[in-house]
């Protein structure tokens, strides 16, 4: 089986907005360690049980952490994979921005040269 690299437009939003929130990247930051139930997470933040519930939803819709039942609780983890595919997709922005800059550069220097033998 070929793992999915490449994320749709629709994951794209989902994963960005899910990150936009501060609450939001500490759940991922705290579910990367250890696996915590809602109830666990939602003893540490100064909101209801039911928003940090609706915070937990947002990043399970961005893929971003899974969610199982375990009886009566509601077990949360990172999604190492998603992670990984969003981390990906940055990866190649910065080469992008990376590439471009570079290219600044050249131009910038070739300039530059050009009028130092005008001098």
């Amino acid at each position: 089986m070929v793992a999915q690299t490449e994320l749709s437009e629709t994951e794209i939003d989902r994963v960005f907005h899910a990150l936009a929130t501060a609450t939001r990247r500490d759940i991922l930051r705290r579910t990367i360690t250890e696996e915590q139930s809602v109830s666990t997470l939602a003893g540490d933040y100064e909101m209801s049980f039911a928003a940090v519930q609706k915070h937990v939803a947002v990043l399970e819709a961005a893929g971003l952490i899974i969610k199982r039942a375990e009886g009566r609780e509601r077990l949360v983890r990172a999604n190492p994979e998603m992670i990984a595919r969003a981390r990906a997709l940055l990866a190649r922005y910065e080469e992008l921005w990376r590439a471009r800059i570079s290219r600044l550069d050249d131009l910038l220097t070739t300039d530059a040269q050009h009028a130092n033998e005008g001098v």
